[in-house]
């Protein structure tokens, strides 16, 4: 027998760890279409002109019987759709944890929201309570499919790779994000040269990014595999189970500590991308198309900033990458009250500088928050840190609307946000997390 093509038990088990890895990657891949022509570009101007269509005299529709602003409908269908997630998220991470048979759960809400993505195709005429369902479905159940996913991250990847492989999903995502978008706004904006009306363009870049979810799902639902763990107490309805979650991470206080830090900057980050569209708009006055390319440009340096960030990560570790993302975030933010109006070059510029650190900052956050996870529990504390990621993030959208409310300067609301990122950093700081991966019951890594 030729010995040199015998591979090592060792070498097996790290080829079959590098497939895994590959195919997580392709979760991110398929998912992140739908945040990006979906929720960020396209549904909520589309959605809300069909609540318009529906809408009586002074402008109200009536779901379930409760007027409703047609302005405001998509914005209280986001909302609902965070309650869903969150009372699903703790019930399904519990149950994820308890089993050891996540794929199955995966998939049940990655082909629910793709399904519902997909069938956004339907929505034209006067189909405000179909788009709106279907908005609280595909929400909830992406939310429930990243809480999932993210899980994953500490079984397929030892310590010392994590960041690199948080990092290189995120920028998957990413690059996916802006391929789609670019086909799918050749496709809006030259709706007439392929005989569409304006309306059924959206409609086909909406159930596009369904179809492309379910499609490329496949991927890391034939990759990945299930681990056996030990039986545990049996999930609690919604809230209790979340409770009960809470309970017992607060005997991890630095875990909790942490996730203090991440839910006070990551408001920050999520308030900088929903509201940078309405400072380019009403503050900078720019038009639609200079903002579309703005968040083209987001998607395409958010990959090279994860990677880069990444790669300072394994020599400077992830706290102190991340700590410097602060930095950068608050520097960024304070160059943009600056901007001058009517100058689409230096929007551009600041839209490089958040693409840059967006991917960076999210991605080792990600991967730092798995080492502080106890052995056995990821699933159920990574839907608390879902929970952080996307149904707590109220404060600064709160702050920024309050903000040019009593000054009537979008401006002064943007530099407010300073202040998330800079009380972030402090927490975080404070963090000691060798300690923290230690009382987690996990090795710590060389650099961290």
């Amino acid at each position: 027998m030729d010995t040199d093509t015998v591979q090592s038990p060792a070498a097996d088990d790290s080829a079959g760890r590098r497939r895994e890895q590959r195919g997580w990657y392709f979760y991110d891949w398929a998912c992140s279409v739908y945040s990006t022509s979906v929720l960020t570009v396209f549904l909520g101007p589309y959605l809300t002109s069909v609540a318009e269509a529906a809408a009586d005299a002074d402008g109200f529709v009536h779901p379930l019987g409760v007027p409703v602003r047609a302005g405001s409908f998509f914005a209280y269908a986001v909302s609902l759709s965070v309650v869903v997630a969150v009372l699903a998220m703790p019930l399904v991470g519990a149950a994820a944890d308890r089993t050891g048979r996540k794929k199955p759960l995966l998939a049940t809400a990655a082909y629910t929201g793709a399904a519902a993505t997909a069938g956004m195709f339907f929505l034209d005429g006067d189909r405000y309570l179909l788009g709106g369902l279907l908005l609280v479905v595909a929400n909830a159940a992406q939310s429930v499919a990243m809480m999932l996913y993210n899980s994953y991250l500490p079984q397929i990847a030892p310590p010392e790779e994590r960041d690199a492989v948080s990092s290189r999903g995120w920028a998957f995502g990413y690059a996916a994000g802006a391929l789609v978008l670019v086909a799918n706004l050749v496709l809006y904006t030259g709706h007439d040269s392929f005989g569409l009306s304006e309306g059924m363009a959206v409609r086909i870049c909406l159930a596009s990014a369904g179809l492309w979810w379910g499609a490329f799902a496949l991927i890391p639902l034939r990759r990945l595999r299930d681990r056996r763990t030990p039986a545990r107490e049996a999930a609690l309805p919604g809230f209790r189970q979340l409770a009960a979650t809470v309970r017992d991470m607060r005997r991890h206080p630095l875990t909790l500590a942490f996730l203090l830090a991440y839910l006070i900057y990551n408001d920050g980050i999520q308030t900088v991308i929903s509201q940078a569209s309405v400072y380019g708009s009403k503050e900078l006055g720019l038009g639609q198309s200079t903002l579309i390319v703005a968040v083209l440009l987001v998607q395409v340096l958010a990959v090279a900033g994860a990677l880069l960030l990444g790669r300072c990560a394994r020599r400077y570790g992830a706290k102190r990458t991340i700590l410097g993302s602060l930095v950068a975030w608050t520097l960024t933010l304070a160059a943009g009250y600056f901007l001058p109006a009517g100058a689409p070059v230096w929007f551009f510029v600041l839209a490089a500088g958040i693409g840059l650190v967006l991917g960076g900052s999210q991605a080792l956050s990600r991967s730092l928050f798995s080492h502080l996870v106890p052995p056995g529990k990821e699933a159920e504390y990574f839907s608390a840190y879902e929970i952080s990621d996307r149904g707590l993030s109220w404060l600064g959208p709160l702050l920024f609307g309050l903000t040019y409310q009593l000054t009537g300067s979008y401006r002064d609301a943007i530099l407010s946000l300073v202040g998330f990122f800079v009380l972030g950093f402090v927490l975080l700081a404070r963090v000691p997390v060798r300690r923290a991966i230690t009382d987690a019951g996990n090795p710590v890594p060389q650099r961290i």
